[in-house]
């Protein structure tokens, strides 16, 4: 082996050993401080890429999550005002029956209406309740609100208990039950019809109408105003009802026809809140068989004003439109009947009003329950939504795991041996330096 000075290449290739160990090591270093085996586009550019989408979609997940909860903070916050209102309705409903009641006098009916204009007070209170600033209750947060020709809704009450081939021209003699059984209603038998609207009852108890031969079921409602506020659908034979709020057709839930009251004039101040219909002997006696179900009605239309469509978005998911909607609609007491414009309470002062009262209280409390239903359905949606997004986070975080995450004891093994490698590689270094130093004894 020839002796030389001028290049050692011994140290050279020692050297650069001792560059890559130091390289390796560093990598080591950085992977064992981090706890990344993918720390940046230069260690895996596919796998960091892949890493870096993970981490985008685990943050939009989380985000999800806390959106969910969010929502379902808001849902709760309306669902206590909804279920206070309730309360309150049932305690109005107490009050009503006991109104009806003619052991009390006008003093102690005087003394009820107090208590049912202040709890009518309490649900407008209700109805303000507020999430982070937004008013939840008071319809400003409807769905969209179409009805017939962009005029909005108007109240239908269906009744499914007459005979099929029951219309607004048959003769009321004639009228017959859902079993094909003749009501009875006899010559000189009498109608009252009483119905609620803007807070003031309307009846015809002094005036009823007088069954005759000609007399048909329309007749019922022909004297003023009530002839100018309700009427009867004419949708012979089918199980239509009337235009629902996105202005599409409602039918029967059981698809057989029905009979619908409902309002002349749409939105809410045509609405129709209460309405009773009693049919007496020529003596006065009620006629309960009859009465059952002539009276027999639910509210299937609720009346609306025209609304732009203001529901709420709840966004959870990753992309865009992956959301759930929910409409509020107006649970103040004039939306629920309960109340004029003005805010006059329903008045209860008299027997007829008290009666008719009962049943404007039955529908403010289908209405409300209508509300909570919708709340409590996407409330029980949205703990599935956040159940979804929890496993999802994870399971997304678990793959993301695999591809960037170090293995912390390979990690360790490779710093080791590294370790070793780069202190073994210096001791050569220092080796190969001593050989070029021999020459200098031949110089002597």
């Amino acid at each position: 082996m020839a002796m030389i000075v001028k290049n050692n290449i011994g140290a050279k290739k020692t050297l650069n050993e001792l560059n890559k160990n130091e390289k390796a090591m560093s990598k080591d270093l950085k992977k064992l401080a981090s706890g990344l085996k993918i720390g940046s586009a230069a260690d895996d550019a596919s796998g960091y890429a892949i890493s870096e989408r993970m981490a985008v979609q685990i943050r939009g997940l989380d985000q999800d999550s806390q959106n969910t909860q969010n929502s379902q903070a808001l849902m709760k916050t309306a669902s206590g005002a909804l279920d206070s209102t309730m309360d309150i309705l049932k305690t109005l409903k107490e009050k009503a029956i006991n109104a009806a009641n003619d052991t009390n006098t006008d003093a102690d009916r005087a003394t009820i209406q107090k208590e049912v204009n202040q709890a009518i007070q309490q649900i407008d209170e209700n109805a303000q309740v507020t999430y982070n600033g937004k008013t939840i209750l008071d319809g400003s947060k409807n769905s969209e609100v179409v009805g017939l020709q962009g005029q909005g809704t108007s109240t239908h009450l269906t009744n499914g208990y007459f005979a099929d081939n029951t219309k607004k021209t048959s003769r009321i003699m004639n009228l017959q039950s859902k079993t094909g059984e003749n009501l009875n209603i006899l010559p000189g038998d009498k109608i009252i019809v009483s119905y609620v609207r803007n807070g003031v009852t309307y009846t015809n108890a002094d005036n009823p109408v007088t069954v005759t031969s000609r007399s048909r079921f329309g007749d019922m409602f022909e004297w003023t105003p009530c002839n100018q506020d309700l009427d009867i659908a004419d949708y012979s034979y089918t199980s239509k009802i009337g235009i629902g709020a996105n202005g599409e057709d409602i039918y029967t839930v059981d698809g057989k026809s029905a009979i619908s009251y409902h309002a002349k004039n749409p939105g809410l101040d045509g609405q129709i809140a209460g309405l009773t219909i009693r049919v007496e002997d020529s003596e006065g006696n009620p006629k309960k068989s009859i009465n059952r179900i002539m009276d027999n009605f639910t509210e299937t239309i609720r009346a609306q004003d025209p609304s732009p469509d203001n529901a709420m978005t709840f966004q959870v998911g990753t992309k865009a439109n992956q959301s759930i909607r929910l409409g509020f609609t107006d649970m103040r007491s004039y939306a629920l009947g309960l109340a004029s414009k003005d805010g006059k309470a329903i008045d209860i002062s008299s027997q007829v009003s008290a009666n008719a009262a009962i049943s404007a209280f039955d529908n403010a409390v289908e209405k409300v329950l209508a509300q909570q239903t919708t709340l409590g359905a996407v409330t029980s949606r949205m703990d599935y939504t956040n159940a979804n997004i929890v496993t999802a986070s994870e399971n997304v975080t678990a793959s993301k795991s695999v591809i960037s995450d170090a293995d912390m004891a390979k990690e360790m093994t490779s710093f080791t041996k590294n370790n070793i490698l780069t202190q073994a590689a210096q001791s050569m270094l220092a080796q190969a330096n001593q050989t070029s130093s021999a020459v200098l004894s031949l110089l002597q």
